[in-house]
């Protein structure tokens, strides 16, 4: 994604007012909201789609559709979009869009029933993709114009000045995968296999040559939490066996692999070499131009082909970007001829995948010309480490710096489908404690923060829905989504049943979500700053920093103790003095003294001071 100049609006926001010929119709108020429709760092919404728009607080523990109720496309009125906007968002990222193995029953719509044996949850997985030609039935409103109902979500969200982004699962794909809406002449996945091979370079699986698939078993599961299905009878039919998606060999993978998806094959042989062509060094250096001309004219495996295609189906139907689920699985080479495909496309389309390995950050942002990288190794596990009085200040900071030369290339967040809610006891047990950790995470870096739905109105992800456990809000099964209820107030969206701290909440999320148009947080440097308690010692509970460019210099710093108010002073450049103003709290005006500030912070509170020109 590309970050375009901020001249005029620095110069707006500054307390200039230069305006071309074209804009002399509009006030400075217009003027600068125009603007900030363009520049700021990106704010990704994370929702999973399905439970947005479901006002059902049954919550019965593996329950139906019918029983706990499913959210729509439709739920996502102007009015809502409106209101998420509002918290800065610029990107939409539907969760659980595309057609993906799930239990309930659409045969009357030609699509066939999944056997719930190798479905995660009765809702299914949103990661156990079924038909990546269409979208799932339970968010239409009439199944069979389910994608005609996602193209005019993909409309409002446009008009409302957000981009739309989807997940795309290279990886692997459902056991039962059949596409029922490929174009003329796309084949299904595995159509062309040899399945007499383990490996063929142009296979699109991996067999267990002469061995059927067994479905797992383990004491401690039960398919539908024991509920009888006529299908749920410990027998799914695939002869031979493929691989599964997480790599498992075996004819009958383990209850705890990803028995409900099976691996795709990118041209790597079993032994873990080769079968396409390899990057030369020097293409780290080189654009996505380079790369697409890298690619053309070679004969690559038939999945890459696969994949491309599917991506540049979604960009013709108004899609923005893509989030890569588990993108380390799946070798660079491939990303590079798949992103680079894509931006020859579309130049501004928004890249984010998942990768957890360290020593592949790199190699994945540079030849895999992905855009964004998750930054929880390191970043995000030492900030909620430090969230639950069990790490420190200095961890955090040396975990960024870590990652200094792409720090803009490493999303932040605090919460997304696979992590703990803040709230829930199993990790920091009050949503107050995402308040300095937040902080952080959106400001300490140019590169963009994710929020998840629910997260700002402290979710707390208690609800037994079926598959899995509490403390994340479940991705498997039909659930309502209390807090989020709360906000959501039967459609209104005006957050009419909220408590008054979760108002309050909100409303500290909002004001937070509005500095990422601060011109220091878009393109200004990192500056580290040291902080000393009251005895002159370091403080391992206070994290301070700063930020400035040519326009503005902000200092930023948070009290993550929980009961104790902490008197700290920051030692800053030795040019910055003058008056500083609070753009959070509204926290008193201070005076910097012999680059000296001295602060006070009371339990969870942060400030975000401005320094006066």
């Amino acid at each position: 994604m590309t970050i375009k100049p901020l001249v005029l609006a620095l110069s707006l926001i500054s307390g200039g007012a230069i305006l071309t010929a074209c804009q002399t119709a509009q006030s400075p108020e217009e003027t600068v909201q125009a603007k900030q429709q363009q520049e700021q760092k990106p704010v990704v919404y994370q929702v999973f789609t399905r439970l947005f728009g479901n006002t059902n607080s049954n919550n019965i523990p593996w329950g139906t559709k019918e029983q706990n109720g499913v959210g729509k496309f439709a739920d996502f009125t102007p009015t809502a979009l409106a209101e998420i906007k509002a918290m800065g968002v610029s990107h939409m990222w539907y969760t659980g869009v595309l057609h993906h193995a799930l239990v309930a029953d659409y045969s009357q719509y030609g699509i066939g029933i999944d056997d719930p044996d190798v479905v995660k949850g009765r809702a299914g997985s949103p990661y156990a993709i079924k038909d990546y030609y269409n979208v799932n039935p339970d968010l239409a409103n009439n199944p069979v114009n389910r994608l005609s109902e996602f193209e005019a979500l993909i409309e409002r969200t446009h008009q409302a000045g957000m981009k739309v982004v989807i997940d795309i699962v290279p990886n692997h794909v459902a056991r039962n995968y059949q596409s029922l809406n490929a174009p003329a002449g796309v084949s299904d996945f595995g159509a062309n296999d040899d399945t007499n091979a383990t490996y063929a370079r142009d296979n699109n699986f991996y067999y267990v040559s002469g061995q059927d698939f067994k479905v797992p078993v383990s004491e401690d599961y039960q398919v539908l939490g024991g509920q009888s299905h006529h299908l749920a009878d410990g027998e799914f039919i695939e002869s031979p066996a493929k691989w599964t998606g997480n790599g498992a060999r075996a004819a009958q993978p383990h209850i705890h692999d990803w028995y409900e998806t099976v691996k795709v094959n990118y041209g790597v042989r079993p032994d873990g070499s080769y079968d396409f062509p390899t990057l030369p060094a020097d293409m780290a250096e080189q654009d996505y131009k380079a790369h697409y001309a890298f690619w053309q004219g070679k004969h690559l495996p038939d999945s890459w082909y696969k994949f491309r295609d599917i991506t540049l189906y979604w960009l013709d139907k108004g899609v923005d970007g893509f989030r890569y689920d588990m993108a380390e699985m799946v070798p660079v080479e491939f990303w590079s001829f798949l992103n680079s495909s894509i931006k020859m496309r579309n130049p501004e389309a928004f890249i984010l995948a998942e990768v957890y390995n360290p020593t592949l950050y790199r190699a994945y942002i540079h030849q895999g010309k992905m855009d964004f990288l998750y930054d929880k190794v390191g970043f995000y596990d030492s900030l909620k480490l430090l969230m639950q009085g069990k790490g420190s200040a200095q961890a955090v900071m040396q975990a960024h710096h870590s990652v200094s030369d792409i720090a803009p290339h490493m999303l932040h967040f605090l919460e997304n489908h696979d992590e703990q809610r803040i709230a829930s006891p199993e990790f920091a047990r009050s949503a107050e404690k995402g308040k300095p950790a937040m902080v952080v995470s959106h400001l300490i870096s140019s590169s963009p923060t994710m929020l998840y739905f629910g997260q700002s109105v402290g979710e707390d992800g208690s609800e037994m829905a079926g598959f899995g456990k509490p403390s994340r809000t479940s991705i498997f099964d039909y659930i309502g989504v209390p807090a989020h209820q709360a906000w959501m107030n039967n459609g209104k969206f005006d957050g009419g049943q909220l408590t008054a701290q979760q108002k309050q909440l909100r409303a500290y999320y909002k004001k937070l979500m509005s500095l990422s148009f601060l011109p220091a947080i878009i393109e200004g440097e990192l500056i580290d700053v040291a902080v000393k308690g009251a005895n002159g010692t370091e403080t391992s509970s206070v994290m301070a920093f700063a930020r400035a460019n040519s326009a503005q210099r902000v200092v930023i710093a948070s009290n993550f103790d929980a009961e104790q108010s902490q008197v700290v002073t920051l030692s800053l450049p030795k040019h910055w003095q003058g008056k500083v103003t609070d753009l959070l709290e509204s926290h008193p005006t201070l005076q910097i003294e012999n680059n000296q500030l001295v602060i006070t912070l009371a339990p969870l509170a942060s400030v975000v001071y401005k320094l006066e020109s």
